[in-house]
Protein backbone atom coordinates (compact mmCIF):
# COMPACT_ATOMS: atom_id res chain seq x y z
CA UNK A 1 0.00 0.00 0.00
CA UNK A 2 1.38 3.38 -0.99
CA UNK A 3 1.54 6.56 1.06
CA UNK A 4 -1.68 8.52 1.67
CA UNK A 5 -2.59 11.41 -0.60
CA UNK A 6 -3.42 14.65 1.23
CA UNK A 7 -5.89 16.84 -0.65
CA UNK A 8 -6.24 20.62 -0.56
CA UNK A 9 -8.95 20.47 2.12
CA UNK A 10 -6.63 18.54 4.42
CA UNK A 11 -3.77 20.96 3.79
CA UNK A 12 -6.07 23.88 4.59
CA UNK A 13 -7.05 22.23 7.88
CA UNK A 14 -3.42 21.48 8.65
CA UNK A 15 -2.48 25.13 8.19
CA UNK A 16 -5.37 26.07 10.49
CA UNK A 17 -4.11 23.61 13.10
CA UNK A 18 -0.68 25.25 13.07
CA UNK A 19 -2.28 28.70 13.37
CA UNK A 20 -4.49 27.68 16.29
CA UNK A 21 -1.84 25.70 18.18
CA UNK A 22 -1.08 28.65 20.52
CA UNK A 23 0.45 28.46 23.99
CA UNK A 24 -2.49 28.30 26.44
CA UNK A 25 -2.33 29.71 29.97
CA UNK A 26 -6.06 29.97 30.79
CA UNK A 27 -7.68 26.58 31.39
CA UNK A 28 -10.99 25.22 32.54
CA UNK A 29 -10.69 22.86 35.49
CA UNK A 30 -12.89 20.06 34.14
CA UNK A 31 -11.06 16.78 33.48
CA UNK A 32 -9.45 15.71 30.22
CA UNK A 33 -10.77 12.56 28.59
CA UNK A 34 -8.25 9.80 29.27
CA UNK A 35 -8.59 8.34 25.78
CA UNK A 36 -7.85 11.71 24.20
CA UNK A 37 -4.79 12.18 26.40
CA UNK A 38 -3.48 8.73 25.51
CA UNK A 39 -4.03 9.42 21.81
CA UNK A 40 -1.96 12.61 22.11
CA UNK A 41 0.83 10.71 23.84
CA UNK A 42 0.72 8.09 21.08
CA UNK A 43 1.22 10.92 18.57
CA UNK A 44 4.20 12.13 20.59
CA UNK A 45 5.78 8.69 20.35
CA UNK A 46 5.66 8.96 16.55
CA UNK A 47 8.03 11.93 16.59
CA UNK A 48 11.37 11.66 14.79
CA UNK A 49 14.43 11.22 16.98
CA UNK A 50 18.16 11.21 16.40
CA UNK A 51 19.33 7.68 15.69
CA UNK A 52 15.80 6.45 16.47
CA UNK A 53 16.74 6.92 20.13
CA UNK A 54 13.23 7.92 21.33
CA UNK A 55 14.67 9.58 24.46
CA UNK A 56 11.44 11.24 25.66
CA UNK A 57 10.05 10.24 29.03
CA UNK A 58 6.68 11.72 30.03
CA UNK A 59 5.69 11.96 33.69
CA UNK A 60 2.13 12.82 34.69
CA UNK A 61 2.22 14.93 37.83
CA UNK A 62 -0.96 14.25 39.81
CA UNK A 63 0.19 14.37 43.44
CA UNK A 64 -1.05 17.65 45.02
CA UNK A 65 2.14 18.13 47.02
CA UNK A 66 4.33 17.82 43.96
CA UNK A 67 2.10 20.17 42.02
CA UNK A 68 2.37 22.70 44.81
CA UNK A 69 6.15 22.33 44.69
CA UNK A 70 6.20 23.04 40.96
CA UNK A 71 3.94 26.07 41.47
CA UNK A 72 6.28 27.33 44.21
CA UNK A 73 9.25 26.97 41.85
CA UNK A 74 7.35 28.98 39.24
CA UNK A 75 6.55 31.71 41.79
CA UNK A 76 10.21 32.05 42.80
CA UNK A 77 11.52 32.08 39.24
CA UNK A 78 8.78 34.42 38.08
CA UNK A 79 9.60 36.93 40.82
CA UNK A 80 13.29 36.75 39.92
CA UNK A 81 12.50 37.31 36.25
CA UNK A 82 10.36 40.38 37.04
CA UNK A 83 13.22 41.90 39.03
CA UNK A 84 15.35 41.97 35.88
CA UNK A 85 13.21 44.66 34.24
CA UNK A 86 12.83 48.35 34.96
CA UNK A 87 9.85 49.38 37.12
CA UNK A 88 7.41 50.02 34.28
CA UNK A 89 8.26 46.86 32.38
CA UNK A 90 8.28 44.81 35.60
CA UNK A 91 4.74 45.96 36.39
CA UNK A 92 3.63 44.94 32.92
CA UNK A 93 5.43 41.60 33.32
CA UNK A 94 3.62 40.88 36.59
CA UNK A 95 0.28 41.54 34.90
CA UNK A 96 0.86 38.74 32.40
CA UNK A 97 -0.53 35.27 32.99
CA UNK A 98 2.44 33.06 32.22
CA UNK A 99 1.26 29.67 33.45
CA UNK A 100 -1.91 27.68 34.08
CA UNK A 101 -0.47 25.56 36.85
CA UNK A 102 -3.33 26.15 39.28
CA UNK A 103 -6.14 25.45 36.81
CA UNK A 104 -4.94 22.86 34.27
CA UNK A 105 -6.26 19.39 35.13
CA UNK A 106 -3.23 17.63 33.59
CA UNK A 107 0.43 18.34 34.25
CA UNK A 108 3.03 16.52 32.16
CA UNK A 109 6.79 16.77 32.59
CA UNK A 110 8.79 15.80 29.51
CA UNK A 111 12.30 14.55 30.20
CA UNK A 112 15.24 13.55 28.02
CA UNK A 113 16.83 10.26 29.06
CA UNK A 114 20.49 11.06 28.50
CA UNK A 115 21.44 7.45 29.31
CA UNK A 116 19.22 5.79 26.73
CA UNK A 117 20.94 3.00 24.82
CA UNK A 118 18.34 2.98 22.04
CA UNK A 119 20.02 3.89 18.78
CA UNK A 120 23.49 3.14 20.20
CA UNK A 121 24.45 6.80 20.02
CA UNK A 122 23.93 6.99 16.26
CA UNK A 123 23.88 10.54 14.87
CA UNK A 124 24.74 12.49 18.00
CA UNK A 125 28.49 12.10 18.51
CA UNK A 126 29.18 15.53 17.01
CA UNK A 127 25.87 17.15 18.10
CA UNK A 128 24.78 15.58 21.40
CA UNK A 129 22.16 18.27 21.90
CA UNK A 130 20.04 16.55 19.23
CA UNK A 131 18.93 14.09 21.92
CA UNK A 132 17.07 16.88 23.74
CA UNK A 133 15.91 18.33 20.42
CA UNK A 134 14.22 14.97 19.78
CA UNK A 135 12.17 15.48 22.95
CA UNK A 136 11.11 18.92 21.69
CA UNK A 137 9.89 17.21 18.51
CA UNK A 138 7.79 14.83 20.60
CA UNK A 139 6.35 17.75 22.57
CA UNK A 140 5.34 19.47 19.33
CA UNK A 141 3.64 16.30 18.05
CA UNK A 142 1.77 16.00 21.35
CA UNK A 143 0.80 19.67 21.17
CA UNK A 144 -0.67 19.47 17.67
CA UNK A 145 -2.55 16.26 18.48
CA UNK A 146 -4.00 17.95 21.56
CA UNK A 147 -5.08 21.03 19.64
CA UNK A 148 -6.77 18.83 17.01
CA UNK A 149 -8.85 17.34 19.85
CA UNK A 150 -9.86 20.70 21.28
CA UNK A 151 -7.30 20.64 24.08
CA UNK A 152 -4.86 23.40 24.93
CA UNK A 153 -1.24 23.04 25.99
CA UNK A 154 0.93 25.54 27.86
CA UNK A 155 4.70 25.13 28.09
CA UNK A 156 5.93 26.44 31.46
CA UNK A 157 9.61 27.36 31.23
CA UNK A 158 9.78 29.70 34.22
CA UNK A 159 10.94 26.94 36.55
CA UNK A 160 14.12 25.73 38.20
CA UNK A 161 14.75 22.43 36.36
CA UNK A 162 16.94 21.03 39.14
CA UNK A 163 14.36 21.46 41.86
CA UNK A 164 11.52 20.18 39.67
CA UNK A 165 13.54 17.12 38.67
CA UNK A 166 14.32 16.37 42.30
CA UNK A 167 10.69 16.94 43.28
CA UNK A 168 9.48 14.37 40.74
CA UNK A 169 12.01 11.75 41.90
CA UNK A 170 13.03 10.61 38.43
CA UNK A 171 16.32 8.89 37.50
CA UNK A 172 19.42 11.07 37.67
CA UNK A 173 20.02 10.65 33.94
CA UNK A 174 16.70 12.30 33.06
CA UNK A 175 16.91 15.97 32.08
CA UNK A 176 13.85 18.23 32.20
CA UNK A 177 13.01 19.63 28.79
CA UNK A 178 9.40 20.81 29.15
CA UNK A 179 6.70 21.14 31.78
CA UNK A 180 3.28 21.12 30.13
CA UNK A 181 -0.14 22.18 31.37
CA UNK A 182 -2.95 20.45 29.47
CA UNK A 183 -6.71 21.06 29.50
CA UNK A 184 -9.64 22.71 27.80
CA UNK A 185 -8.98 26.41 27.04
CA UNK A 186 -11.15 29.06 28.66
CA UNK A 187 -10.85 31.19 25.52
CA UNK A 188 -9.75 30.67 21.94
CA UNK A 189 -7.37 32.97 20.04
CA UNK A 190 -5.17 32.41 17.01
CA UNK A 191 -2.84 35.31 17.86
CA UNK A 192 -0.05 35.03 20.47
CA UNK A 193 -1.12 36.14 23.94
CA UNK A 194 2.02 38.24 24.42
CA UNK A 195 1.07 40.29 21.37
CA UNK A 196 -2.55 40.56 22.44
CA UNK A 197 -1.59 41.93 25.86
CA UNK A 198 0.98 44.38 24.55
CA UNK A 199 4.20 42.70 25.71
CA UNK A 200 5.58 42.68 22.19
CA UNK A 201 4.61 44.16 18.86
CA UNK A 202 2.78 42.12 16.26
CA UNK A 203 5.28 40.37 13.99
CA UNK A 204 4.09 38.61 10.87
CA UNK A 205 7.40 38.46 9.03
CA UNK A 206 7.74 34.71 9.54
CA UNK A 207 10.99 32.84 9.27
CA UNK A 208 13.80 33.97 7.01
CA UNK A 209 15.11 31.70 4.32
CA UNK A 210 18.71 32.49 3.40
CA UNK A 211 20.22 31.20 0.21
CA UNK A 212 23.88 30.29 0.12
Amino acid sequence: MGPPAFDDAFLHDLDALFAWRRDVRRFRTDPVDEGALRACLAAAHRAPSVGNSRPWRFVRVSDPGRREGVAASFARCNAAAASGYDAERAAQYRSLKLAGLNEAPVHLAAFCDDATVAGLGLGRASMPETLAYSVVGAVQCFWLAARARGLGVGWVSILDPGSVTALLAVPETWRLVAYLCVGHPVEEHCDPELERHGWQAEDRRGGTLIER
